[in-house]
C-alpha cells in the first residue's frame, strides 16, 4: 500500500482553524449527546462531520476529532468507546474495519525545536486498509499505512507502516506473524 506522505502545515490560533475546530466540536458534542437508540441522528451527524462515509457505520460514545472533514471511512466501519482521531491531515480507513476502545489515530505533530513549538504544527496522513482490526488502547501515529487484512494487537504503538496480512504488536509495533487464508 503506497501512501503520499506530504506534510500539511497549520498555524494554531488562526481564525480559520478556530472556526473549523468549533464546527467539529459542535458536531462531536451533538453526536456524543445523542440518545444511544437514535441511530438515524447519529449517522446524520457523522455524515455531516466526516469527509465521506459508506454504509454500515457504527461509532460508540465519546468520539473525538480535530476537524472531521479529513476523515474518510468505508463500509461496515466500527469504532469502540473513546476513539480519538486527530485529523489535521487525511485519515482514510477502508471497508470492514474494526477499532477497539480507547484507540488514538494521530496525524498531528509539532516542531521538535522548542521555539514556536506551540504556535504551529503539521499533519501527515494515515491510511488504514480493508479488513483491519485495531485492538483496544492502540496509538496509530502520523504517516503510517496499515495494510489490508492486518491486526494491530491491543496496546500497540504503530510508528511504521504495517504490511498487509500481518499481526503486529508492541511499542513500537513489530510484525509477530503473517496471516494466511487457512
Amino acid at each position: 500500500m503506497k501512501q503520499h506522505k506530504e506534510k500539511v502545515y497549520y498555524e494554531r490560533g488562526t481564525t480559520e482553524l478556530r472556526d473549523r475546530s468549533i464546527r467539529a466540536q459542535k458536531l462531536v458534542k451533538a453526536f456524543n449527546d445523542c440518545d444511544p437508540e437514535d441511530g438515524q441522528k447519529k449517522e446524520r451527524l457523522i455524515r455531516e462531520l466526516f469527509g465521506s462515509i459508506s454504509e454500515g457505520i457504527s461509532i460508540e460514545h465519546n468520539f473525538h476529532c480535530d476537524l472531521g472533514y479529513n476523515i474518510h471511512v468505508g463500509r461496515n466501519f466500527y469504532a469502540g468507546y473513546n476513539c480519538t482521531i486527530l485529523d489535521m491531515a487525511e485519515v482514510r480507513i477502508g471497508d470492514d474495519c474494526m477499532i477497539g476502545p480507547n484507540v488514538g489515530i494521530y496525524t498531528a505533530g509539532h516542531n521538535i525545536a522548542p521555539m514556536n513549538r506551540n504556535k504551529s504544527g503539521h499533519g501527515i496522513s494515515i491510511v488504514i486498509g480493508n479488513n483491519v482490526w485495531i485492538g483496544g488502547h492502540c496509538a496509530i501515529l502520523q504517516g503510517v499505512s496499515i495494510g489490508d487484512n492486518s491486526i494491530v494487537a491491543a496496546g500497540s504503538i504503530v510508528t511504521k507502516d504495517v504490511p498487509p496480512n500481518t499481526i503486529v504488536a508492541g511499542n513500537p509495533a513489530k510484525v509477530l506473524k503473517h496471516i494466511s487464508d487457512e
